[in-house]
């Protein structure tokens, strides 16, 4: 079995600012590392293997912060990438509300077969590892509904710097798989 503490970056400059962000790269504010810190200081005492997070900077900060009591490198990977908001990215968030999504969006599909991915390599990998993986609310929220084999509109949305626990092996990672290319899945929402 893998541990996984999944993780939600820390508050950044334009979370604050209600920025759709996507695939931009981010920069933690203030209340950001403060946040990452409090994570860091209670998962000091767990047994950690690896630390992971997208190779967006602000996952890595986030990530970087809550490794160092375990003296752990952090591996980066573009499977924890938040969802790619097309030519929704940089805009006020507030301002999108009711809009007809463009077709350049990364499509929920893709987004749930990324984190299905994410949960393979995961598996394969850290295979009996404990592993904190950094990532962003909308793939965190993808790699939960895998994980649960549920939609992601049943997926409660993650804070910033909030951790969720998953405990998953090869063979679940493979019949939450199955579930998904049945159907189990469904169209969700935007956040």
């Amino acid at each position: 079995m893998t541990t996984i503490f999944l993780v939600r970056h820390g508050e950044t400059v334009d979370n604050a600012r209600q920025i759709m962000q996507g695939q931009t790269q981010g920069e933690l504010n203030a209340e950001g590392v403060r946040q990452a810190q409090q994570v860091a200081a209670r998962l000091a005492s767990e047994a950690v293997d690896a630390v992971v997070a997208s190779d967006l900077h602000r996952s890595i900060q986030t990530a970087e912060i809550i490794a160092q009591p375990h003296r752990l490198p952090v591996v980066t990977t573009p499977l924890l990438r938040e969802r790619d908001w097309g030519s929704f990215t940089g805009r006020y968030i507030p301002d999108l509300r009711g809009e007809v999504w463009p077709d350049d969006i990364e499509t929920e599909e893709a987004l749930l077969q990324r984190a299905h991915q994410f949960l393979e390599k995961m598996t394969a990998t850290y295979e009996g590892k404990r592993v904190v993986a950094v990532g962003h609310g909308i793939i965190n929220k993808a790699i939960l509904a895998v994980y649960a084999s549920c939609s992601m509109k049943e997926v409660q949305r993650m804070m910033n710097c909030e951790v969720r626990v998953l405990t998953t092996s090869s063979v679940a990672v493979a019949a939450s798989a199955a579930s998904t290319a049945s159907g189990t899945v469904t169209t969700a929402s935007a956040e």
